[in-house]
């Protein structure tokens, strides 16, 4: 079992990671496990540990599909031929440039060229099959690779229909993804798809942390000597596994445990049910691996902390993680039986529940009544159902170097060549004799997704008047990084004030450094309008041909600081105004002017950028979703 991968026993001070890496291997159906973290925690190394320490699976020697013995699928063509043996379990890695082709599988080409044959050759989803299916910094993985994965992950088959192939298999894998926060998140349908999710972070104690470091020291002196050390623990891990696995179908989780499970899920606004299940399944692998057949508190507390915190409903940039007060205290009033007060009858559930909602009215009102007194910042949402029709990325780019073949045109010096359509074009020009000519060559004509980039430019000077202005300002530019995310596009942030500008938050998909950057923006001092209006032109320009640009200026329009020495700060507005203009850059002003007397200087700006001027108090869901989507099109 020497492998020259780190021994997954010898890892320390990631006790949890390895944990959940053990009941995925556990019970194969969970789903998987997404690890994110920091950069530098051993997330790759726990992950790619696991593979020498998972029991063996029996399969048909030499097939391709990982076929049971007894169960082959119905294109393997070696299955009756071949004898059944104990095999390593398949780990594979899916690299993010890796071609939708190479993943679902495609034309043999060899033995089309060859024989006219047109046959099936396998990719890596057929290989990963029973198996491990590994993506470093899965969320940096094309769309259309996530398609895909989403696509098999759900009905547990491939299904390819391309290049007159139209074949189904079987691909059933767990699904182990690393990712670091600060290059984004994942798309919700796939996180929801990771069955346990676990943060990773480096230890914090000196003396762990100087342990981490002398095993891998250790390590990368000698790889082959330092796992033959580790070569007992890693045996008796491998065992621990096989036993779990057997242990698993009589581990037994009773009414009381699943009712439970439903209370804890609806406690922390699960929307999935996905996580009910998952959690069910997690309690009894951690039963089964600790070689129990009953499934108890401890080990549903311990499920629910890798099965809820990436799936539990949170407010617009609110960090990750769960309650694990919330979760304690949930299971300590799980644990005491119900007693009814003395003297007081008990209420039947209708009543109950009445008397709830009544109650949590009350409350909420009393909450929006506060929030009113308080001038508390209102707040503005995207609408919901718009966001969900137009998910992904917004503007769709033909001919794209990469991203899903549509279709394929004749071509005698094509860059992508269509294997599948020249193959056809030489078989059907001269069926007897398979010749290819340069007049049968076709080129692929793919769709891909492009990015946008927002740049909001937020006027943070003394002239927004109260601090109450300037919270309903950052509530506005929160709803609309929200969207921004939802689309996949990138940010950037400026604000304005005192003697000039600066960029808060280069272009990013990072919502968490964005909400940081908002989080720490002062207030006060002069209005440098024109400075702000300056760096965001240097700003796009520099940006220029990665993202198709939207603007978003945030501004009352009383520029007070020029440029030049001498200058006239407004007439300096209005002349970057029209130099954006002319490079036809999309915008949308958003006027922050309060008070009696209103100058009106953002709309006469937004005339000037050719763009459409709203009012915080005009945004509404659908105007600012409608606003964005048009001005991305235009984009």
């Amino acid at each position: 079992m020497t492998s020259m991968n780190f021994p997954f026993s010898a890892i320390v001070g990631q006790a949890q990671l390895q944990a959940a890496l053990l009941l995925c291997a556990v019970d194969p159906s969970m789903g998987g496990v997404l690890i994110r973290g920091d950069k530098g925690t051993a997330k790759s190394t726990a992950a790619r540990a696991l593979a020498d320490v998972l029991p063996r699976i029996e399969r048909v020697a030499g097939c391709a599909f990982n076929c049971p013995a007894g169960a082959p699928c119905q294109h393997c063509e070696v299955c009756g031929e071949g004898g059944a043996e104990l095999s390593t379990v398949p780990f594979v890695t899916l690299p993010l440039g890796a071609t939708e082709d190479r993943v679902i599988g495609s034309l043999d080409l060899a033995r089309a060229l060859q024989g006219g044959q047109r046959a099936f050759q396998p990719g890596l989803l057929a290989a990963a099959h029973r198996g491990v299916l590994y993506i470093d910094e899965v969320n940096l993985l094309a769309d259309h690779l996530v398609d895909v994965l989403l696509d098999v992950a759900a009905m547990g088959v491939n299904s390819v229909q391309r290049e007159g192939l139209s074949i189904q298999h079987p691909a059933r894998f767990t699904l182990v993804g690393t990712m670091n926060l600060e290059e984004g998140d994942l798309r919700p349908q796939l996180l929801d798809r990771f069955g346990l999710m676990v943060e990773v972070t480096a230890p914090r104690d000196k003396k762990v942390r100087s342990e981490v470091v002398r095993r891998r020291i250790a390590y990368e002196a000698d790889p082959a000597g330092y796992s033959a050390t580790w070569e007992l623990q890693q045996q008796a891990l491998h065992r621990q596994l096989a036993t779990a696995q057997r242990l698993l179908p009589d581990v037994v989780l009773d009414d009381a445990m699943l009712d439970l499970i439903s209370h804890l899920c609806c406690e922390f606004e699960v929307a999935s049910l996905r996580a009910d299940i998952v959690m069910h399944k997690a309690s009894r692998a951690l039963a089964a691996l600790d070689g129990r057949l009953q499934v108890t508190p401890a080990d549903l507390r311990s499920a629910a902390e890798l099965v809820l915190p990436h799936r539990r409903r949170r407010k617009p940039f609110e960090q990750p993680g769960l309650d694990r007060e919330r979760l304690d205290e949930l299971m300590q009033q799980a644990a005491q039986p119900p007693q009814p007060e003395d003297g007081c009858e008990q209420q039947n559930p209708e009543q109950q529940q009445n008397e709830q909602g009544e109650s949590e009215q009350q409350n909420d009102e009393q909450v929006f009544a506060a929030a009113a007194a308080n001038g508390a910042a209102p707040r503005i949402v995207v609408d919901s159902s718009a966001a969900r029709a137009s998910m992904g990325r917004r503007s769709e780019a033909l001919n794209a170097p990469r991203g899903r073949v549509v279709r394929a045109v004749p071509d005698d010096n094509p860059s992508s060549l269509a294997i599948g359509a020249t193959l056809r074009s030489a078989a059907l020009r001269d069926p007897g004799n398979l010749q290819v000519t340069q007049a049968d060559l076709h080129q692929q004509v793919r769709v891909g997704k492009s990015a946008n980039l927002i740049l909001f430019v937020v006027d943070a000077s003394g002239s927004m008047a109260a601090q109450r202005r300037m919270e309903a300002v950052k509530g506005a530019v929160l709803t609309l990084l929200t969207d921004a995310y939802q689309r996949r596009d990138e940010v950037a942030v400026i604000s304005f004030r005192g003697q000039a500008a600066q960029v808060l938050l280069a272009p990013t998909r990072s919502v968490d450094r964005a909400e940081q950057g908002l989080g720490e923006l002062p207030t006060g001092g002069r209005t440098p309008l024109p400075h702000a209006l300056q760096l965001a032109l240097e700003t796009l320009e520099r940006a220029a041909g990665n993202a198709p640009p939207l603007l978003v200026l945030l501004t009352d329009g009383k520029a007070n600081v020029a440029l030049s020495e001498g200058g006239d700060p407004w007439r300096e507005s209005l002349a970057m105004a029209e130099l954006l203009a002319e490079r036809g850059v999309p915008a949308l002003v958003l006027d922050t002017e309060s008070g009696y007397l209103r100058l009106g200087r953002a709309a006469q700006l937004a005339h000037t950028l050719g763009a459409e001027c709203l009012t915080l108090e005009q945004l509404s869901a659908d105007s600012l979703a409608l606003t964005i989507r048009a001005r991305m099109g235009a984009a």
